[in-house]
């Protein structure tokens, strides 16, 4: 079964959950999602990319916001938020995965650790009934990213890491 955890179904459909709205607006305005759902019925960013547009070979600017695939290519689309340094990225926090070792613990510049399990959106806008079966991050690209986070209201940790690649 797919559930929340992955964005693609085992028999190969696409799966698609949507960012619940009050953690993209406590956190926004956003210039660019370049992983929006296909007829995602809330404004994630003045510019949303869908799967139709293959956001990870399109132009980014400005502060991104980005609710990754889930899976195996989370990490392709870390390393490109990195790379471009300024947005904020929600995946499961699973903290011990090569993925956060590579891309995250060395080049976010905060975390924040939601409280609780969300409860994610279907493509309709309804809400699921059951939570997203694992915790949450948030992750800071950037001082304006970093900014966001240490001030929003959303309940959790924040975690202010070193930097970049510091030793």
């Amino acid at each position: 079964m797919g559930g929340i955890g992955s964005h693609t179904k085992p028999n190969g459909g696409y799966d698609e959950w949507i960012t619940p709205p009050e953690i993209v607006s406590g956190l926004g305005p956003f210039d660019l999602d370049p992983c929006a759902a296909v007829g995602q019925p809330f404004q994630t960013a003045g510019l949303q990319y869908t799967i139709e547009d293959n956001g990870l070979d399109r132009p980014w600017t400005g502060c991104v916001w980005m609710n990754p695939p889930y899976g195996k290519s989370t990490g392709l689309w870390l390393s490109r938020l990195a790379d471009h340094g300024d947005g904020i990225a929600l995946i499961f926090a699973r903290t011990e995965t090569r993925m956060f070792f590579d891309y995250v613990w060395p080049r976010a510049t905060s975390l924040l650790f939601i409280e609780g399990r969300l409860h994610f959106h279907y493509v309709d806008g309804s809400r699921a009934k059951c939570n997203s079966g694992g915790p949450s991050v948030l992750i800071a690209y950037g001082e304006r990213a970093a900014d966001r986070l240490a001030n929003s209201s959303i309940p959790g940790k924040l975690v202010v890491l070193r930097g970049s690649n510091e030793p």
